[in-house]
């Protein structure tokens, strides 16, 4: 309930007094049509199909003015306006139907975005700890839910005021008759609790395998090359066969509970539409005019309160979805790196970039003398406008340092510094905007060149873009595409080779005139001569920009003035190239050696 009234909240901050206004309307339709209702009173005294006594005839002074009319003409003077308050009805409700729409719409597309904000507000390292597809799930089917779960609480207050006034109109009519009817209900009601349980526990298991689904077709798309490869295709239907299946039975368990309390209440209300007629005759004596008026209303009561029964149950099913966004929201706000997003402007690296007697762990508590830590005590500076080029064997925490100096993360102990001070929220945005960050698994959009290129700046020139590609040895290959620059290159990048498209990016990342540029094994793809290229290109950039490489292949960092070596998460060596390739007992000298031998 509480992730209900969470979001109830949300709809108030998003609709304003839109919600009141038709909250409202659907109250004047319910009066409508309890006036229309109402109207059949003298309809009826004046036909003389039925004399109107008892209860009912407390409240004839009401139609006082219908009486002095001549029923030749008073019929059908209250004949036209009971058609003039339908129309009124109908006009009203049409109304209500178009803006509940555009409110719930309104409200799914501000609760999506407002997730997605949230989402890339949060700190690298939330990131690191969710799986990618939990993410997407939210973002579509959870977020999906709920905006439909808004649109069934809206149906279910609907229903819930028009079912208040036509049991308001009753008890005017009959207290007693009425007062049987409700206590029935009630104990209708009371029993058919365990529906509402059932289908929160359908919720929470579709909530479940929904997550499973998506990740398992997400973590197959993104290997299907393995797949294929490897002939996993049997294995892989076997496992979607299973959870399509599973997936299959919950959606008709759900069914199956719906038409099962369905047909409880149905039929449930006509047996005690059948006693409440009977009762009301030879228990209460009511007169047929009375009946008659009391079982309409009833009769067009019934499934408005089977509506809401139906409507609860939808919302229950829809729990575990409120649950799972509000969770999220609340976590990306625990999470959030900035507390709005603002564009920044470039920060210039006048000294150094320092790490500081800085240790840091993926875990969220280490103690101080844990194993469990990436980085161990990591005292280094990074001089400006110079190249430094870190390197180590596989898991020593190479990129795991690089992260630091980026800001993507925060240790546990010690400080990153720029020019000696250290990374507040605005003077990281600034240095977010100086860099430009080349991965070692190169990412593009299913986009065109041209638009991945203009992604970082937006207001590059078509000369600006062919230096860039001439600079990263993109051009030639570019000027070979059918299209040049308007070439679409598949998702990922999937139409172009691994070289061309770690060259792209490169070009992208030049494309963005950074202070900063950090090339994590961006020349891992390259063939040899185009290494050299983009070797020759770093060497022009010295000197006008600082240079962080991590480099598998030594020979990419021979110019370095700085080389930094990491063993288990520990600084063991740095100075420049030459130097520690002479150190016969250092680590640089046996990673040459490995290189050297592994060449034929």
């Amino acid at each position: 309930m509480n992730s209900i009234i969470y979001f109830l909240k949300q709809i108030h901050s998003y609709s304003g007094k839109g919600l009141y206004v038709n909250l409202m309307a659907m109250s004047c339709i319910s009066l409508l049509e309890g006036i229309g209702i109402l109207l059949l009173i003298p309809m009826i005294s004046m036909s003389g199909i039925l004399p109107l006594q008892g209860e009912v005839a407390r409240i004839a002074f009401l139609f006082e003015p219908f009486q002095q009319i001549p029923s030749a003409i008073g019929l059908p003077i209250i004949l036209l306006l009971f058609v003039m308050i339908i129309i009124a009805q109908n006009v009203l409700q049409r109304y209500i139907t178009i803006k509940n729409t555009e409110m719930t719409n309104g409200f799914y597309r501000y609760l999506r975005f407002e997730t997605y904000r949230q989402i890339l507000q949060a700190k690298w390292a939330f990131f690191v700890k969710k799986r990618k597809s939990d993410l997407i799930n939210i973002l579509t089917n959870e977020i999906t839910k709920v905006g439909a779960g808004t649109f069934t609480f809206l149906q279910f207050v609907s229903s819930f005021i028009f079912t208040m006034i036509q049991i308001s109109i009753a008890f005017w009519l009959s207290p007693t008759i009425t007062g049987f009817v409700l206590l029935s209900g009630l104990v209708l009601l009371f029993f058919s609790r365990k529906f509402l349980s059932n289908s929160m526990r359908l919720g929470s298991r579709n909530h479940e395998l929904s997550k499973a689904y998506l990740a398992g077709i997400t973590d197959q798309i993104n290997g299907i090359k393995d797949i294929k490869s490897n002939t996993l295709e049997i294995n892989r239907l076997r496992w979607y066969d299973s959870v399509t299946k599973k997936m299959k039975e919950e959606q008709v368990n759900y069914t199956k509970l719906q038409a099962t309390s369905q047909m409880y209440y149905k039929i449930a209300s006509a047996c005690l539409m059948a006693m409440f007629i009977f009762f009301s005759i030879n228990l209460f004596h009511s007169q047929g005019g009375q009946l008659l008026l009391v079982i309409v209303i009833f009769s067009r009561l019934w499934p408005r309160v089977t509506d809401i029964q139906a409507s609860m149950e939808q919302i229950a099913n829809t729990v575990p979805a409120f649950e799972v966004v509000k969770a999220i929201q609340h976590e990306c706000e625990e999470w959030k790196e900035f507390h709005k997003f603002d564009k920044g402007n470039q920060l210039n690296v006048h000294n150094h970039i320092e790490c500081k007697n800085v240790y840091f762990s993926y875990h969220d508590e280490v103690e101080s003398e844990s194993n469990t830590y990436a980085l161990h005590n990591i005292s280094v500076r990074i001089p400006a406008n110079k190249m430094t080029a870190v390197v180590g064997h596989s898991g020593a925490g190479k990129s795991t340092l690089i992260d630091l100096f980026m800001g993507l993360n925060k240790p546990q102990k010690g400080q990153v510094l720029v020019d000696g001070l250290p990374l507040t929220e605005k003077r990281l945005m600034d240095l977010r905007q100086s860099i430009s960050y080349v991965p070692q698994d190169p990412f593009l959009f299913n986009e065109t060149i041209r638009e991945n290129l203009m992604l970082v700046a937006p207001h590059a020139t078509e000369q600006e873009m062919w230096e860039a590609l001439q600079f990263s040895m993109a051009a030639d290959f570019v000027k070979m595409l059918p299209n040049q620059l308007d070439t679409l290159i598949g998702d990922r990048g999937m139409k172009l080779s691994g070289g061309e498209r770690q060259r792209l990016v490169l070009a992208r990342a030049i494309l963005r005139k950074p202070t900063i540029l950090i090339l994590d094994e961006a020349t891992s793809a390259l063939d040899s001569e185009n290494e050299k290229k983009v070797q020759e290109a770093l060497r022009h950039l010295q000197g006008s920009m600082t240079i962080i490489v991590i480099a598998h292949r030594l020979s990419t960092i021979r110019d370095a003035d700085q080389v930094i070596v990491l063993e288990h998460g520990q600084i063991i060596q740095s100075g420049e190239y030459v130097e520690l390739a002479e150190e016969e007992k250092g680590v640089f000298r046996h990673l040459l050696q490995d290189q050297k031998q592994a060449i034929p």
